[in-house]
């Protein structure tokens, strides 16, 4: 009988006997793979179990592994399915489970088997069960484990030992009681083990600690993870209001800044807690609804917007919340900014202020704040999923860009960081964008996009979701795709982060719209990154104008001189996809960038 779905306990049970056979006993490659595939697998992510992560989890490849030229996994998987086969037919005959890696996948299948623990024999041409009942233990013969002397065996009666034949039914149960009984020790042996052990992540807070305290004596309790609060009242029950208050409901318990709450708002805050209250009521226009943001404990207004009758319309009115939403609840947005005004934020929202700080203005001096923060959270026991992914991102950086903390900084341990963060919290966006993140600065835009894709699925209000899911696409060659998802991103939001306006030019660019990727460079004219300036003078040159062209050939000189005496290098290091990479490196020569100044 085929189960797909066997139960937890007896599917590792059988991986634990697998694991310390004989069979694997030799292979401690395919042990490796066998344990990764059914724990992955049994945890929920068999989504992940494809060759570019098996490669770098299981058999340490780099982020430059290409499964096309490198043939581990393939081989390595190709055993595992020999030696399961093996065991199955020899030592685990009789288990009740078996364990297979069907072709052409990666995701472990299991199968159960319903005669395993009947004995049977023939009579008359049937097969009849054996009774599994125990046989009773006799007085005359105590065990071992009674603590007591084992009597000598009976004997004839010229001396000779008494031999009776074996009782198959009795043989069989002791084999499988004894077996049982490795099982069981070898998973507690296991539990301990990992009990013991660290959790990936742990890995560099336990170095960091060996090397001494942290700058930031921030210590994780309940109060430093404390997020701000946010309510939602209605003042009416005409049927727009309760409409946008439900949709208000559903997109603020898909963002990780803040705990929404569901019932009416106390009239006085809990102590230490940053209360918050939307307010709906009828507009004076017919069929509108009136949206108010308050601050608690001021009564500070932090937005008063009128949703319009014509806002109301179903296919307009998700994405008119989802702006109202973007603008004031993440970490950029009002809600935070207030907090951040009045110095209001401590903990997780103070790491969360700073770190928004550091992507908006990234100086060294701002990251090292924002990860020192992290940092000190984290040693903490903190136990909010966005620590372990937002310091997963910010180590990553720390790694690529060379900075002298932490120590020996790897894009391994920003990963191992990013999973402790999704596996914390696996309906968190945050997490899963910042495994996305990770993924794309590694170079695997299949992961990227399965990463970022199932962020923005988790909070499709979250306009900042939509938007890295979009550059995942334009970033991978997916420009079809990715375009659309971006231009709603930015078409919804009102203030947003000049990336989105730049992943938004390199996908009209590569559509040849002319008309729309220069009206997204003019969001980037208070940037100062070299391949923002370049789009600009870009969109100049296509525009003939000569006089701002020659601006910007001179800042690029002046300030950027590696970018501007190679380009491809800029674009390579930031592995943009090769045919991106050719078409932009042929505009900037045609604008100019390759002849030398005037």
């Amino acid at each position: 009988m085929q189960d797909p779905r066997p139960a937890a306990p007896a599917v590792l049970e059988t991986l634990e006997k697998l694991l310390t056979s004989e069979t694997f006993g030799r292979s401690g490659r395919a042990r490796d793979l066998l344990r990764y595939l059914v724990e992955q697998e049994q945890a929920g992510h068999a989504d992940r179990l494809k060759g570019f992560t098996i490669a770098i989890d299981v058999f340490g490849k780099d982020a430059d592994f290409d499964p096309a030229t490198d043939a581990v996994v393939r081989v390595q998987a190709r055993r595992l399915r020999e030696l399961l086969a093996q065991y199955f037919q020899t030592e685990g005959a009789n288990d009740p489970i078996r364990i297979s890696i069907p072709r052409g996948s990666y995701v472990p299948a299991y199968e159960i088997i319903d005669c395993a623990l009947a004995g049977t024999h023939e009579d008359g041409g049937q097969e009849i069960s054996a009774p599994q009942v125990a046989p009773a233990p006799s007085p005359q013969a105590p065990t071992p484990a009674a603590g007591r002397p084992i009597p000598e065996p009976a004997s004839t009666g010229n001396g000779e030992p008494l031999s009776l034949p074996p009782n198959p039914l009795v043989m069989r149960h002791l084999h499988l009681f004894w077996a049982a009984m490795a099982v069981i020790i070898a998973m507690l042996a296991f539990v301990v083990f990992r009990l013991a052990s660290p959790a990936p992540g742990d890995v560099l807070l336990a170095a960091r600690d060996a090397a001494g305290p942290a700058t930031n004596s921030i210590s994780a309790s309940p109060a430093t993870e404390t997020l701000p609060v946010v309510y939602v009242e209605t003042r009416s029950e005409d049927q727009n209001t309760m409409q946008v208050a439900a949709l208000l409901r559903s997109g603020l318990s898909g963002f990780d800044t803040i705990s929404a709450i569901a019932r009416g708002a106390p009239e006085q805050p809990a102590p230490g807690t940053q209360q918050f209250v939307f307010t709906l009521s009828p507009a004076t226009a017919s069929g509108a609804v009136t949206v108010e943001l308050q601050a608690s404990a001021s009564g500070k207004m932090l937005l008063s917007q009128v949703l319009s009758a014509t806002d109301m319309a179903p296919e307009v009115l998700e994405d008119r919340v989802a702006a109202l939403l973007s603008s004031t609840i993440p970490v950029s947005g009002a809600l935070y900014g207030y907090i951040d005004q009045g110095d209001l934020g401590s903990g997780l929202v103070e790491c969360l202020l700073l770190n928004d700080n550091y992507y908006l203005d990234p100086t060294r001096a701002k990251h090292e704040a924002a990860y020192r923060c992290f940092e000190a959270l984290a040693k903490g026991d903190a136990k909010s999923p966005l620590v372990y992914a937002e310091l997963g991102a910010l180590h990553l950086e720390a790694a690529t860009n060379r900075h002298p903390y932490p120590e020996h900084a790897t894009e391994e341990q920003a990963l191992a960081l990013a999973r402790r963060g999704v596996k914390m919290g696996p309906t968190s966006p945050y997490a899963h964008r910042a495994m996305g993140f990770i993924a794309s600065r590694m170079g695997n835009s299949a992961e990227s996009i399965a990463w970022m894709r199932k962020a923005y699925e988790l909070n499709t209000y979250d306009l900042s979701m939509a938007a890295a899911y979009g550059y995942a696409l334009i970033y991978s060659g997916k420009y079809d795709e990715g375009t659309p998802i971006m231009e709603r991103a930015v078409d919804a939001s009102s203030a947003h982060p000049a990336w989105w306006d730049y992943a938004l030019f390199l996908a009209e660019f590569m559509n040849g719209d002319r008309e729309r990727a220069s009206r997204a460079t003019a969001a980037l004219v208070t940037t100062k990154r070299a391949n923002y300036l370049g789009a600009r003078l870009i969109a100049a040159h296509w525009a003939d104008k000569a006089e701002l062209a020659k601006e910007l050939l001179a800042e690029i000189r002046n300030d950027h001189p590696s970018f501007a005496a190679d380009p491809r290098a800029t674009f390579e290091r930031g592995r943009y996809p090769a045919e991106l990479t050719d078409r932009l490196v042929e505009a900037l020569r045609e604008a100019g960038l390759d002849r030398p100044s005037d």
